[in-house]
């Protein structure tokens, strides 16, 4: 087992898992409590770095368990989740790469006391300071909104009003908490693979295939241009 590599990467879905160990060649899988791991070397700064990457599980339960997993086991200096988003149709274009740079878990409903207040609670400013333009990705950084559940056409209207976002996913805003309650840093970088709009979504309704396609298409540059990510962490 690598000891304290400088990053973890977490990938969320099952088909994302999928499209990754068709981009990566020659793997040494090993196995965790969330499912399989394995580590790779990307040069960096002409020195070559252990990067692991880590199938960390679908929704919020899973992505903050894992998250916590492997800062406990790898305390790694810089946490990565890679991956995909729902695009909200008319606010931006499949394909395109969001940096987060605050996520946030919207679908919590707080009868007793404030409901804004509960959400405000799972709210995170994810510190990008280290960053420099430009990014070795054209990117929109932007709010990412995440819950456990497909994004539903009647929600889109509120969650661009009140949150100003423009996409959202299950996992990144508990990766992104976890990140932030153990101070470690962290970079979410997902791209949008189907849009959903008053119509319904691209992907629904049988229409899985558009999501597996897209996927594995954004996913493969992603992992190509990591290195140069990596390289304004250290």
């Amino acid at each position: 087992m690598p000891e304290s590599p400088k990053t973890v990467v977490i990938i969320s879905a099952n088909i994302e898992w999928a499209a990754i160990l068709e981009i990566v060649p020659d793997l040494n899988l090993q196995t965790s409590p969330y499912g399989q791991w394995f580590s790779t070397d990307f040069e960096i700064h002409k020195k070559t770095e252990p990067v692991i990457f880590f199938r960390g599980g679908w929704g919020k339960v899973s992505a903050a368990a894992s998250a916590q997993y492997v800062i406990n086991q790898w305390s790694p200096e810089l946490l990565v989740n890679l991956g995909t988003c729902g695009g909200f149709k008319g606010k931006i274009e499949t394909g395109a790469l969001i940096l987060a740079e605050k996520t946030i878990i919207y679908d919590i409903i707080e009868q007793m006391l404030d409901a804004d207040e509960a959400i405000d609670d799972y709210t995170t400013e994810i510190d990008l300071s280290w960053l420099q333009q430009p990014y070795p990705q054209e990117v929109l950084r932007t709010t990412l909104v995440s819950g456990d559940r497909d994004l539903i056409a009647d929600d889109i209207p509120k969650l661009k009003e009140k949150y100003g976002a423009v996409a959202g996913d299950w996992e990144s805003g508990a990766i992104a908490w976890v990140a932030a309650l153990n101070k470690k840093r962290c970079l979410i970088l997902r791209g949008v693979t189907d849009l959903v709009g008053a119509d319904g979504g691209e992907a629904y309704d049988g229409n899985v295939q558009v999501f597996i396609d897209n996927a594995a298409k954004i996913l493969k540059p992603l992992v190509h241009h990591l290195p140069n990510w990596l390289s304004q962490a250290y």
